[in-house]
């Protein structure tokens, strides 16, 4: 796990000392080593930066840029099975220097081109540049694990994992892209491949992007439609049902997942596990566990004054599961003191406030291991999100509805806040799910009722908001590539969420949260095996009479008793809005108020401090709005002042 950037330059203005600034900025995601390379030719100059986590082959073998005959290689990332693409490639021929993973990245373009990444299972950014024919071949993995961003303008062609090493480039025109303002509003991040900035896009999920230096050097070249894609998970649920019994299903799924984690393990340095005491990581846990001789590494965080405390319930699977187990506590002081660090290490506005706790497990682990493994993307491969009850159980339902006394149940929701319906209103979560119900009603189709689950702000609101006229995002909400012999409403939902929900929220969140602290997510429910297979399942596996992820409980329940983990899903929630109001309101003050926003020029200050007021005064359906304002105009201080 590594960080990377790096340039092309016609202009020839850009210099070693730019590229050290470029690479240093990301030593957070590899404290181990640095390595920098400048090329130059008659008409470009061309630059490959590394900072090292050393994972495999811990020693300067492995050291990067890596170069293979007239090939250069800026690799982050892990592929697990690069042992046996090892032999398959010495079985042709080729011979190895080091035991890296990269060097065998590497050759196998040289042997196979693009075709390469087919065989590849695992996560990984990388660029690679042949120097006799000036190609250029950059590529995601399929789930979007690593993080890949690029600039294109006047010349200049940037790339890295992070934001933050284009700031340290002097031709970086660094205009905000209105629309990508806009965007973030509704979805508190900003949806691939558009980015914050102008000229500024990052590589989708599955693609790769080819062009050749001399000859086809252009901006036309590296926009966004010319990425080409190579996996595409539209693929997989655009097949038929598999027709197979729920046992049959059962016992392969087991095994795909099993294996999933076992290559997961691969490692020169201490591996650990997260484990919560849900589900999804109580599976990972309980499969790495069984056969192994040695117990273990589990590490569950508890921060008990805000009311996170899985802890009980992680400890107890832990016990019963035999595994090496750490309970961290963190305090609220701990969380509280994150958050002013955020923009710099989320470059790009993003507001999932559960990017802190996040960020304090990830460091608490680090002290013990360099990789942790996760469970993330179990919801969104075996439909576990509780949303998806909207369409399964109500969708249809509120489609019966006449269209009037819909609009009359919205028009009544409006005068009657939250707040004021008992039981409910002490209920986790409810007051953002009451705003959201209000869209679901208003128009119960399949697209809608997962926009309006997504959105924070509607396009019609942003419209009164911005002060700034601007074309929506295309995104992966809108899309129709799932076949309509092949379509469900549960389909839909997943296959959406995994392009957007997953990619630009959760990733980018784990991405961020562990590599800040020096620390190699790995995630097993994201191998494209697990993936494809499972979107080929039946339905009813997944989602069997409102029970969701239903096949994956089945199977933790020959290793764990059903009644240890039967009880309400916990979410990795903070209390943002009690610390906003009380701790953090210097903070609410300083970032919203009239005369910055009105300077800005960006949102109509009348709505704006409207909403401040609304949520100083306690009204929860205010919370989250409050909190994507903020992050914003953090964001905007660090990176735009």
């Amino acid at each position: 796990m590594c960080g990377i950037t790096g340039f092309i330059d016609f202009k020839l203005n850009t210099s070693m000392q730019h590229l050290h600034k470029m690479t240093d900025i990301l030593s957070h995601r590899g404290p181990d080593a640095s390595g920098y390379e400048l090329i130059e030719k008659e008409n470009y100059r061309l630059g490959f930066g590394h900072r090292r986590l050393s994972i495999i082959d811990l020693t300067e073998s492995g050291a990067q840029p890596m170069c293979f005959q007239e090939f250069w290689i800026c690799f982050n990332g892990e592929v697990y099975n690069f042992n046996e693409i090892k032999a398959e490639l010495e079985a042709l021929g080729h011979k190895f220097k080091s035991t890296s993973d990269t060097e065998v990245v590497l050759q196998a373009y040289v042997r196979w081109g693009s075709a390469c990444i087919d065989k590849f299972i695992g996560m990984f950014a990388f660029v690679i540049y042949n120097s006799s024919d000036g190609k250029i071949f950059c590529c995601r993995d399929r789930a979007g694990v690593k993080p890949f961003y690029y600039y294109f303008k006047d010349g200049l062609f940037l790339f890295s994992s992070e934001l933050k090493s284009f700031h340290e480039h002097p031709g970086f025109d660094k205009k905000l892209n209105l629309a990508a303002v806009s965007a973030f509003m509704q979805y508190g991040n900003v949806p691939t491949p558009h980015c914050i900035f102008e000229n500024c896009y990052k590589l989708k999920p599955g693609h790769f992007m080819e062009f050749s230096i001399q000859e086809e050097f252009s901006g036309e070249k590296i926009q966004p439609q010319n990425q080409q894609v190579f996996w595409n998970v539209y693929d997989a649920y655009n097949k038929p049902k598999l027709d197979l019994s729920f046992d049959d299903a059962k016992q392969e799924t087991e095994k795909i997942l099993k294996n999933a984690c076992d290559y997961r393990m691969v490692s020169d340095v201490p591996v650990g596990v997260f484990l919560s005491g849900g589900y999804d990581s109580a599976s990972v846990t309980a499969l790495l566990q069984k056969d192994r001789t040695n117990p273990l590494k589990t590490f569950t965080i508890s921060v008990p004054d805000i009311g996170l405390d899985e802890a009980p319930f992680a400890k107890e699977i832990a016990t019963y599961l035999g595994t090496d187990h750490t309970e961290i506590q963190c305090s609220h002081k701990e969380a509280i003191d994150l958050i002013e660090d955020l923009p710099f290490y989320y470059d790009e506005p993003f507001a999932d406030s559960s990017a802190i706790p996040t960020t304090l497990v990830s460091l608490a682990a680090r002290k013990h291991v360099t990789v942790a493994l996760s469970a993330d993307a179990g919801d969104e491969v075996f439909a576990g999100y509780n949303r998806y009850d909207y369409i399964q159980r109500y969708g249809e339902r509120l489609n019966k509805i006449p269209s009037f006394l819909r609009k009359s149940i919205v028009k009544s929701m409006e005068f009657i806040p939250s707040n004021a319906i008992p039981y409910f209103r002490n209920t986790y979560n409810f007051h953002n799910r009451y705003e959201k119900i209000k869209g679901v009603m208003a128009d119960p189709t399949q697209e809608q009722i997962m926009m309006s689950l997504s959105e924070q702000f509607t396009d019609a609101q942003m419209q009164k908001i911005a002060q700034f006229k601007y074309e929506k995002l295309a995104t992966a909400y809108a899309s129709k590539e799932l076949k309509k012999e092949f379509s469900s409403p549960l389909s839909f939902m997943m296959a959406v969420d995994y392009q957007t929900y997953l990619v630009d929220d959760i990733l980018q969140k784990v991405d961020r949260a562990s590599m800040t602290v020096s620390l190699e997510g790995r995630e097993p429910y994201l191998d494209h095996r697990l993936i494809e297979w499972a979107a080929q399942l039946p339905n009813e596996y997944k989602y069997n009479n409102g029970e969701k992820k239903y096949i994956l409980k089945e199977i933790l329940h020959n290793y764990i008793p059903k009644e240890m983990m039967d009880r309400p899903k916990m979410g990795f929630a903070i209390p943002i809005a009690s610390w906003l109001q009380n701790d953090l309101k210097h903070l609410v003050d300083h970032y919203i108020n009239e005369d910055l926003i009105t300077k800005q020029q960006l949102f109509d200050w009348a709505i704006v401090g409207d909403i401040k007021k609304q949520f100083l005064s306690g009204k929860k359906e205010y919370d989250v709005k409050m909190w994507y304002f903020l992050t914003f105009q953090m964001w905007y201080e660090k990176w735009m002042s």
